[in-house]
């Protein structure tokens, strides 16, 4: 394991990285030039996952991390109910929202994974 010493080193927050840039250019397309909701909504939900990992990672006290990581993985959570809209609403193929199902499961999964590791290596905040 590669050692952490700023938020560009994290899994979650590289995989959100990729999401957010996919999410951008698959909203680029005719139906969002149209519908500016719904294409700000889901950019901002996938902006705000990734800016809330780097916001967790710099946050000094240990009991804020873990509230940080979790809003990430909840926006991540918005973005994949916003997927499930896109196919129903046909904006997107089926193809384009299968793949960017795998982005979105890959930042929920990576920030599971380290909101559980970090608690486990602070047994104060398995108290919360």
């Amino acid at each position: 394991m590669s050692e952490i010493n700023r938020f560009e080193d994290l899994d979650c927050w590289k995989a959100a990285r990729i999401l957010v840039k996919n999410i951008f250019v698959a909203t680029r397309g005719e139906h969002f030039s149209k519908d500016w909701d719904t294409r700000s909504q889901i950019r901002r939900a996938a902006l705000s996952s990734m800016n809330n990992i780097a916001e967790g990672f710099g946050r000094f006290g240990k009991r804020d991390k873990p509230k940080f990581f979790d809003t990430a993985k909840a926006s991540a959570m918005e973005v994949k109910s916003m997927l499930y809209f896109l196919g129903d609403v046909e904006y997107l193929p089926i193809e384009e929202i299968n793949e960017l199902f795998k982005d979105v499961n890959a930042i929920i999964n990576l920030t599971n994974g380290f909101i559980k590791s970090f608690v486990a290596r602070h047994p104060e905040l398995k108290q919360q």
